[in-house]
């Protein structure tokens, strides 16, 4: 029996493939982006907020920080079991309204424990994501499509950090307090989950806006497009963990961690107590150093995609891009640290930014190794990984900074972490598929 929209359907408009699948990985953008708004949001209003609750000591600053990322490392392998085991479209929804409730929420607090809280629960809520991101990247878009659906995946990291370096900023500004800067972020961040829930749908076959020649496309080159009745658990990913193809896009992606968000985490300091940048200053230079991250990762995913559509041996391709990436970044913190000119230091990291998040590759290598099936749950492994030492990176890097007075340190530390993304990049095998267990 024809659907309904096929019975409507002019014959030249099936020859045409519809771009659904697109416009939901472009809805995945705009989440991700106020995923990054929200997160960056204690970032810029710091400064505010250490004034406000006489905070001195960057050692609690470091500590108010890495709530977020405790409860969103500790929250990642549930969140990758879940994506596995539920409908992704319901998971995408809940947490993204659920996260906006606790943004606004933050704007009650008065204190550092009550704080804190707000930023563990928004990063409870906001740990779903990513691993159900990527189980619609294996189910929506065939494999020469996910080199440009995981920069849209995780573009809103680096779209959200610049946008939210000015939104906050010019928030802050107007009202004259952080705080209805936060209930702005936070309603914002539920319409966009009930947007969400209108439009994405966990499998091709679902979607009322889909037609026949782009479902067809899909099913041709993914065969995991389809329901399943498989169900995963927790403990279905020990023996994962003996591979070494896992395990290095594991500590690539912890290294890389280190560089993306102590950078994201700390720079608004960094300007501050280095430069002297005040509010509008430190907006302005967040924006123009991510919002160019953002242009150099859709760069990397169009490049990616072209090239081994062109014929490139995927190991060939993925391994240049991501050395590209690691090398880049690490000369260009490092020599970043060492000018004293705010406007070099500006040009350095945004050249280093460039190709940084060409890592973002690292949630289709599952799919690309065969394994789409279990995929939530591993990258949901490796999500966890990274953001619980992500947990404990602005706990150390307050220490170092309040031990030695300036970020020279802090900026070495991002620096090496980048020769580690290099090094675990390099080791990931791109011509062995993984081991899968039933």
């Amino acid at each position: 029996m024809p659907k309904i929209n096929e019975l409507y359907q002019n014959p030249e408009e099936k020859l045409k493939a519809t771009n659904v699948r697109w416009r939901i990985f472009i809805i995945m953008l705009l989440l991700g982006a106020i995923n990054y708004i929200d997160r960056t949001s204690l970032s810029i209003a710091m400064p505010y907020i250490t004034e406000e609750f006489g905070i001195e000591d960057t050692r609690v600053v470091g500590a108010i920080h890495s709530a977020f990322f405790w409860a969103y490392a500790l929250m990642q392998i549930p969140s990758g079991v879940l994506a596995d085991k539920f409908k992704t479209r319901n998971i995408i929804a809940i947490a993204t309204i659920a996260w906006g409730a606790f943004q606004a929420v933050a704007a009650l607090c008065h204190g550092i424990f009550t704080l804190s809280l707000s930023r563990l629960g928004l990063g409870v809520s906001e740990a779903p994501i990513m691993p159900a991101g990527a189980k619609l990247m294996g189910t929506w878009l065939t494999p020469t499509e996910r080199g440009r659906g995981s920069m849209l995946l995780d573009g809103g990291a680096p779209l959200g950090t610049a946008f939210g370096a000015v939104i906050i900023a010019g928030l802050i500004g107007f009202f004259g307090n952080w705080r209805m800067a936060f209930v702005i972020a936070g309603i914002g961040t539920i319409l966009a989950g009930l947007l969400a829930w209108w439009y994405i749908r966990t499998y091709p076959n679902e979607h009322p806006k889909i037609n026949k020649a782009e479902l067809e496309h899909i099913e041709k080159y993914n065969l995991d497009s389809k329901k399943t009745d498989k169900k995963y658990k927790l403990s279905d990913i020990k023996p994962y963990l003996k591979q070494r193809n896992v395990l290095a896009l594991i500590f690539g992606w912890v290294c890389y961690s280190f560089v993306f968000y102590g950078l994201m985490t700390w720079l608004p300091l960094y300007f501050q107590a280095t430069y002297g940048f005040n509010i509008k200053s430190m907006g302005s230079a967040m924006a123009i150093i991510f919002l160019v991250c953002f242009i150099g990762q859709l760069t990397g995913g169009y490049i990616m995609d072209k090239w081994r559509n062109a014929g490139g041996k995927t190991s060939t391709v993925l391994h240049t891009m991501l050395a590209i990436s690691a090398i880049t970044a690490g000369v260009g913190i490092f020599l970043c640290a060492r000018s004293d000119n705010p406007t070099m230091a500006i040009i350095l990291l945004t050249i280093a930014l460039f190709p940084l998040r060409w890592a973002s590759i690292y949630w289709s290598i599952p799919s690309l190794l065969g394994a789409q099936k279990v995929a939530g749950t591993i990258c949901g492994t490796m999500n966890f990984t990274s953001n619980l030492f992500a947990a404990i990176l602005p706990i150390v890097i307050g220490f170092i900074v309040q031990a030695t007075g300036n970020y020279f340190a802090a900026m070495m530390f991002f620096a090496a972490s980048a020769i580690g993304y290099l090094i675990c990049s390099l080791l990931i095998n791109f011509d062995k598929q993984m081991d899968i267990y039933e």
